[in-house]
């Protein structure tokens, strides 16, 4: 995107912004292991209010691409699915900390648990430390989500190597957003275009796009 000429801004969740990472610290640390369900999914939202505020709609304002690893429909997966705390609180609580900001594509990269599980040897994050019941449930949610959202959802299968991963990803995003390529080629990219956002979750069983 950026070799054509697109003003690009990469960010992630929960992060972003000095307030954003200050959460990221306390919601990651194994440290946390007697946190609520609803604590969690609660800072979570308060890291990506921050994150739209700061960073996602200044600059989609001023008519750049913004990638961003994770976002809302991590929140349905992770708390809604994972931690059973149900769909509509979370659809509500995400909606009114991005004041109705949707992600046009989401990336779900999906891996066999087996492939989970080896890809987060060694990682120290107390989310990566639940059980694979939990990730099951986070991967039906994406799954949920895929089938409900075609539209904006597509599945990508992350297995194989970095570049085979890329290159799927890559047809997925010109199939997806060719018209934006063409238009930045011709110089005609509009301001406030929304493309995608993506990344792959050390379980393996997340893709998460935004705007």
């Amino acid at each position: 995107l950026r070799g054509i000429g697109l003003d690009v801004v990469t960010t992630r969740e929960p992060g972003g912004t000095r307030v954003g990472e200050a959460v990221r610290d306390i919601l990651l640390s194994p440290v946390h292991t007697e946190m609520a369900a609803r604590t969690e999914a609660l800072l979570y939202a308060a890291a990506r209010a921050q994150l739209v505020e700061e960073v996602v709609r200044p600059a989609l304002e001023r008519g750049a691409v913004v990638l961003t690893d994770r976002y809302l429909d991590s929140s349905i997966a992770y708390q809604g699915f994972g931690r059973q705390l149900g769909l509509d609180d979370i659809i509500t609580l995400s909606v009114w900390a991005t004041e109705c900001l949707f992600p046009e594509l989401t990336l779900f990269y999906r891996v066999l648990e087996e492939e989970r599980s080896r890809r987060s040897v060694g990682v120290v994050d107390r989310l990566e430390a639940e059980d694979s019941d939990f990730f099951s449930r986070v991967e039906a949610g994406y799954v949920h989500m895929a089938e409900v959202h075609g539209h904006r959802i597509r599945e990508i299968d992350a297995s194989g190597s970095v570049g085979e991963v890329y290159g799927r990803t890559r047809a997925a995003v010109d199939e997806e957003f060719g018209w934006l390529t063409a238009a930045a080629a011709a110089g005609r990219g509009g301001p406030g275009t929304q493309v995608v956002g993506a990344h792959v979750d050390e379980d393996g069983s997340e893709g998460h796009g935004a705007v």
